[in-house]
């Protein structure tokens, strides 16, 4: 027993300093980074520009994969089980890291402790957007609007257990509403339809919505951050509307496989924060209606905790499940 304790011993300690080995001369060869969604969204677009800019830093270059499928999951599964030495990294987002969890009954990897955060990459608000011949201004006259017909406004999503769907039933809860739930297959759809007065609400992304809104097509009724979005700045947030402290945003970050040398993790938080405070860096990321962001592992860690808390609470009070 003695000698099989030493032999153990000695495996650990040779793993550990092959570890610090590879942490030391971090990174001698490109950087795989996975985007679990398609080529073209506001993720994918993240993760180019950011992956970019760290790359030029390291010294090598960041390859960006799309992995897509699954509401993220597949892609961020594809990380959860690639070697923790820094040169896998997952494109996290709200929808596969914070909303699964509370959905689906089963998930091939553990948001919380699978991956190692590294940096909050982005964030941005939902816009509530509704079609101007609904004949609400504020969000206050559509809360007396739902409320005196319960369940005849429609409002429509990206899809069941989707980011917005999530954050359209926390709304409803918080303000004693019931609107009907119309899914698409993406958020075009749902505002295509919104403006062809198919659906009454959307809760948006920026990007989708602002422009129909500039155009007068849409009106823009609230955001569902704290504070007012630095890309619609006009706009209520639905705190200030009557509702204290609602807080509800769509959010990126980098992300590795749990395990990985801390070294590493500090070594990119270190540039990916670098990264997000330069300016060109920021002007990129704001063309796609989104705020860069940047913290600690920590702070992102926490974040990411109790991000996936009060999602699976809206789940369970809204019955918002989807199988496998």
């Amino acid at each position: 027993m003695r000698t099989r304790n030493l032999v153990l011993a000695l495996i650990l300690g040779f793993a550990s300093i092959a570890i610090a080995a590879r942490a030391d001369d971090y990174p001698s060869h490109p950087i795989r980074l996975i985007v679990p969604f398609a080529a073209g969204g506001a993720a994918d677009a993240v993760g180019r520009i950011v992956g970019k800019r760290i790359g030029e830093a390291l010294g090598q270059t960041v390859v960006v994969e799309n992995r897509t499928g699954g509401n993220g999951m597949i892609g961020a599964e594809v990380v959860s089980h690639a070697a923790p030495d820094g040169y896998t990294l997952l494109l996290g987002q709200s929808g596969p890291i914070s909303i699964n969890p509370g959905i689906y009954k089963k998930l091939a990897y553990d948001p919380e402790k699978d991956f190692a955060p590294i940096s909050m990459t982005s964030a941005y608000p939902y816009v509530v957007v509704v079609n101007p011949s609904l004949g609400v201004k504020t969000l206050a006259e559509l809360v007396a609007l739902a409320k005196r017909d319960p369940g005849k406004l429609n409002y429509g999503t990206t899809g069941v257990g989707s980011s917005n769907h999530l954050v359209t039933e926390l709304f409803d809860e918080r303000a004693g509403i019931k609107m009907t739930h119309i899914p698409y297959r993406g958020t075009s759809l749902a505002v295509a339809d919104l403006l062809a007065g198919q659906v009454q609400v959307v809760f948006s992304d920026p990007v989708s919505a602002l422009a129909h809104v500039n155009a007068g097509t849409l009106i823009a009724l609230a955001v569902t951050s704290k504070d007012r979005s630095p890309v619609a700045p006009d706009v209520p947030t639905i705190a200030e509307s009557g509702y204290p402290g609602f807080d509800a945003v769509a959010w990126h970050g980098i992300m590795a496989p749990a395990r990985t040398p801390p070294p590493i993790v500090a070594r990119l938080n270190a540039e990916i924060v670098k990264a997000l405070r330069d300016t060109d860096t920021i002007k990129l990321i704001q063309a796609q209606a989104i705020e860069p962001v940047g913290n600690s592992p920590e702070a992102f860690a926490s974040f990411i905790k109790q991000d996936i808390a009060k999602w699976k609470d809206v789940a369970a009070q809204a019955k918002v499940e989807v199988s496998n």
